[in-house]
């Protein structure tokens, strides 16, 4: 599992036992790119802020009481934000040439859902199919990534809600479990007839 740290004084915010798809798509891959990261609420400049990464085994909920967390952390795991970034940096030297940059890539897609779900509500499995459109040539891991973090990104800023079953009918997903609904591969697989987890305006276009 990772755990990461953020810094910025005077402010300091961790998350713990995380995929390597979550480090990867949230943390790594924005901070390779230049780009802010979100957690606790709060934007993390790259080029002001520290990143940290640990790669150790999961912590149990007796390992992070009475602050004890990220001293277990530090003594059971290996830091590996340096070879994170490197790995990153690498494959974007191997991209081809020519290729659109991840941050071109996300505001290209975050304006076509923007645009979608003018016109109505989108199907996250109807937006997986806008994406590999766009690129047909990456890995499937990659468009997936690329569909999360435009979402959680038009979430975050409130252009766009997000609903899904609840019965008979839909419910709008709440901000703590928004997360939960974008790692789970019912929300990107889901075959059924009625769209599972849709994507609806809030705004204006800006």
């Amino acid at each position: 599992m990772f755990h990461v740290e953020l810094r910025q004084f005077p402010h300091l915010a961790r998350e713990l036992n995380l995929t390597r798809e979550q480090i990867e798509t949230r943390f790594i891959g924005p901070w390779a790119a230049g780009e802010s990261v979100e957690l606790d609420d709060r934007r993390w400049p790259s080029e002001r802020a520290r990143l940290t990464v640990y790669e150790g085994p999961e912590l149990t909920p007796d390992q992070m009481g009475l602050g004890r967390a990220w001293g277990n952390v530090t003594r059971a795991g290996t830091d590996v934000t340096k070879q994170l970034l490197a790995e990153a940096e690498q494959r974007a030297l191997l991209a081809p040439r020519g290729a659109i940059s991840p941050k071109s890539a996300i505001q290209q897609l975050k304006q076509a859902i923007l645009d979608r779900c003018a016109v109505g509500p989108l199907s996250v499995v109807d937006l997986i199919e806008l994406v590999n459109q766009l690129h047909p040539d990456w890995r499937v891991s990659d468009r997936i990534a690329l569909a999360e973090r435009s979402i959680w990104e038009l979430l975050h800023v409130e252009w766009i809600a997000m609903s899904r079953l609840a019965g008979e009918g839909r419910e709008l997903v709440a901000k703590e479990a928004w997360e939960s609904v974008l790692l789970s591969w019912g929300t990107w697989a889901s075959a059924a007839p009625t769209p599972g987890v849709l994507l609806e305006l809030l705004r204006t276009r800006p």
